[in-house]
């Protein structure tokens, strides 16, 4: 018999071990392939060992397989934003620690990180919530929290968020997609970015919130000016 070895028959209530098992399998496929169209039904019943149509019994199809695994993806980068930030109080800081846990996460992840987060294709709702629940509302709480703490100007958070969202997340695909470029060390370049974003939202109401380019570069100069006294 070729490719991988059946597995014994499932024992009764052993289908959730099975189903997670699948999406592990198709997980280790996808960061080997680089590719989520390379990753075939028949090869991740070969690498776990059971035939094809076991893998209908939980996916309804491949897009259902790969869904799957997108909310996998997620899950396990909300567990890092939240060991990351675990014991850090000062919110700001944490705001610091769940950008930097969530850019560490995409350059070690990064078949998983594009498929979760730089695929085209339209994903199920169910894999938003995850988005929504995890990453997304980490970093809105911490937001939320720099408002309350008088860091940044009071108001709503969501537009911040996303800001904040978008600095994260375009630093750690252009890594991900540009490795070969000088980045240097990635916490030294994602705090660099974190730290522009953050600082930035802090400052901004500070020289005016309808403040023009120069109006601002007019602020910044004079608090440089008053720095050197």
């Amino acid at each position: 018999m070729t490719g991988a070895r059946r597995r014994r028959r499932a024992s009764r209530g052993s289908g959730e071990q099975l189903r997670g098992e699948i999406v592990a399998a198709a997980k280790k496929l996808l960061a080997e392939t680089k590719n989520a169209d390379d990753v075939s039904i028949r090869a991740v019943a070969d690498a776990v060992g059971v035939t094809p149509p076991s893998i209908y019994l939980h996916f309804a199809d491949k897009d259902a397989l790969i869904n799957a695994v997108v909310s996998d993806v997620f899950a396990e980068l909300d567990a890092a934003m939240l060991a990351a930030a675990d014991g850090v109080d000062g919110p700001l800081e944490r705001l610091y620690a769940y950008g930097l846990a969530y850019i560490r996460f995409a350059v070690g992840h990064p078949e998983h990180y594009r498929l979760a987060t730089m695929d085209p294709c339209p994903r199920p709702p169910a894999v938003d919530e995850v988005l929504a629940n995890s990453a997304f509302a980490h970093l809105g709480e911490a937001v939320r929290d720099c408002m309350a703490a008088g860091i940044f100007a009071p108001g709503d958070h969501l537009p911040v968020t996303l800001d904040l969202w978008a600095a994260a997340h375009g630093i750690a695909s252009l890594i991900v997609a540009k490795p070969y470029l000088p980045w240097g060390e990635v916490d030294e370049v994602g705090g660099r970015v974190l730290c522009a974003a953050a600082l930035g939202h802090a400052v901004a109401d500070l020289a005016g919130a309808d403040a023009t380019p120069a109006e601002r570069e007019a602020w910044v100069t004079a608090q440089r000016r008053r720095r050197r006294r």
